[in-house]
């Protein structure tokens, strides 16, 4: 990691590192997040979830325990990069009003421009469905089908202006069976993010990862 990079402070039990989880989805890797911090004394918590749609269905699990949360839709009235930008802009004023210390992408389909990247290069993390720099993109699983891998897994990783190229933190495999398919595969996958990602939450609010 280069020093472009910035973490987050070392958390207490006392005071534990504010999170905003990003969504666009059903919301399984939240509602793991959420019962992981539940279940004991964590260094993080999570203060806001942010939605894409307001028909995101994992927006009831931030209900459901009481977290914040809110939905910000792609601006309707504008097109391009200013409709990416004014789109950013919201989320950022809600990260702002509500002092986040953590971004952390879970399910977020949308590719974050440079300026919000490097405004958060080292508090921004992102988990993705493969062993990576294998696989990168939206169809990782039906990629590594298709390539007759054996292997495939998850990464959790910082991220960077790229597509799913920032600095790999940890990765968990998992095996690719000859009856697999695309949905078989992201299921099996999907429970071994649940298990990684809270972890490495952990040890990055402990600081137990450094540059």
């Amino acid at each position: 990691m280069s020093g472009e990079y910035v973490l987050p402070r070392k958390a207490t039990p006392d005071s534990p590192l504010r999170l905003a989880v990003m969504i666009s989805g059903g919301g399984s890797g939240l509602q793991a997040l959420l019962k992981h911090q539940e279940g004991g004394t964590r260094l993080h918590a999570t203060t806001l979830v942010i939605a894409d749609s307001e028909s995101a269905g994992g927006l009831s699990h931030a209900r459901d325990y009481g977290v914040d949360f809110v939905a910000i839709p792609l601006p309707k009235d504008l097109k391009g990069d200013e409709r990416r930008s004014a789109h950013e802009e919201q989320i950022m004023n809600i990260i702002d009003s509500k002092d986040i210390e953590l971004v952390v992408l879970s399910g977020y389909m949308r590719i974050l421009t440079s300026s919000f990247v490097s405004r958060w290069k080292g508090r921004l993390v992102n988990i993705h469905p493969s062993l990576l720099p294998d696989f990168p993109g939206a169809h990782a699983q039906k990629d590594a089908l298709e390539a007759g891998v054996r292997v495939s897994g998850c990464t959790v990783h910082f991220v960077d202006e790229g597509v799913d190229s920032g600095p790999i933190i940890e990765q968990r495999e998992v095996p690719v069976l000859d009856s697999d398919t695309v949905k078989t595969l992201s299921e099996r996958i999907k429970e071994a993010e649940h298990e990684l990602y809270p972890k490495v939450l952990d040890d990055i609010s402990s600081g137990r990862v450094s540059p």
